[in-house]
């Protein structure tokens, strides 16, 4: 365990993957509470990003998680154009044993306490009741249901910002943005995932999916019966004349073992943190894969719940989140002029935006 910590505060304090401007450690006994809030930028503003609830298998593999996903976060706003830095925060524990509303309303105390430098909204393992709980105790949340002064579900607009980043891929690869008649692989059909199917087969798209949830994939099936469905991931990559791999569940679905056996000709899709380490978005570009940087694509629901902080409107955020498109090819753009993967392109111009909020 020491040696795990170590390597999160090297990765804090000492790698080019840190830099994070606060980490605070949260418990409540009383709840069972444990839970890990990072922030990593507040230089375009206050820091915005979920909460995550998820059972890790370590205290420091959660703090890991939280550093990674708020950095991702900070790059995410500041591609989106928003007046936000990134946070994140993680809550230790499997949601369907331990989540209660006690355990929630501690939760909104200590965001709380920030006094307004983060703002938190659902991810993986939180829902929009959710966070109607934690908004009790704490204003600066996000994600809330219409009924009480919220936008509700964020996964609409994530998933809409997803095809249009798909879009984008079809454009750059086959010159027509329409996904008609192309072979499109989706790992994770829930929260955004099911939105995502409908859009592609309104589209004229052939879909694959897999997921580790019998429900989720039953809810898809009896919907469109023509979606086809394979065992898991590991088939998936692999299914042949597939023409966009879309992973919308966890992260690090790109690494060592899957790329080399990718069939596919782009990756799009909705899970924050694809790459599993530095090198992966090379390696796509060494077999010829199109990459559509996850943190950019998937900006359709931080748009949505950054939008609720000033008084919600739908169709305004519709419209920004399909400008998702224009910002996916403006960076293949780049990394053509550049000679760099689209994900360090990205990174680019993200960077640059944050550097000229802090003036430097």
């Amino acid at each position: 365990m020491t040696d795990a910590f170590d390597g999160v505060l090297h990765t804090l304090f000492q790698s080019e993957q840190g830099g994070h401007e606060q980490v605070v450690l949260c418990q409540d006994r009383a709840s069972g509470l444990k839970a890990v809030i990072a922030l990593h930028s507040t230089a375009l503003g206050p820091a915005l990003g979920g909460t995550r609830f998820y059972p890790y298998a370590s205290e420091a593999e959660a703090v890991a998680d939280a550093l990674n996903l708020a950095r991702g976060m900070s790059y995410k706003n500041a591609m989106a154009g928003l007046d936000h830095g990134g946070g994140k925060a993680v809550i230790i524990g499997d949601p369907d044993q331990i989540k209660s509303e006690e355990l929630l309303l501690a939760y909104g105390r200590f965001v709380a306490s920030l006094g307004g430098r983060y703002v938190t909204a659902c991810d993986v393992g939180t829902y929009v009741a959710d966070m109607d709980v934690v908004a009790r105790e704490c204003r600066w949340t996000t994600g809330r249901s219409p009924e009480n002064g919220g936008a509700g579900d964020s996964s609409v607009l994530t998933a809409f910002g997803v095809f249009q980043g798909m879009r984008a891929c079809a454009q750059q690869l086959w010159g027509d943005p329409s996904l008609r008649g192309r072979k499109v692989g989706i790992a994770g059909v829930g929260k955004v995932g099911h939105h995502l199917v409908a859009h592609l087969l309104n589209d004229g798209a052939e879909v694959v999916i897999t997921d580790v949830r019998e429900e989720s994939v039953r809810r898809i099936t009896d919907a469109h019966p023509e979606v086809a469905v394979v065992a898991d991931t590991e088939a998936l990559i692999r299914v042949e004349g597939l023409d966009v791999y879309a992973p919308c569940a966890l992260g690090g679905a790109l690494n060592d073992a899957s790329v080399p056996v990718l069939t596919a000709k782009a990756v799009c899709g909705a899970a924050n943190n694809q790459l599993a380490h530095p090198g992966v978005e090379k390696d796509l570009a060494d077999r010829g894969i199109l990459y559509a940087p996850d943190y950019v694509v998937n900006a359709g629901g931080v748009i949505q719940v950054a939008d609720e902080l000033h008084g919600f409107d739908f169709e305004r955020c519709r419209a920004k989140a399909a400008k998702i498109f224009d910002t996916t090819l403006a960076i293949f753009a780049r990394a053509n002029e550049d000679g760099i993967p689209p994900a360090a392109a990205a990174d680019r111009i993200a960077e640059q935006r944050m550097a000229e909020a802090r003036g430097v």
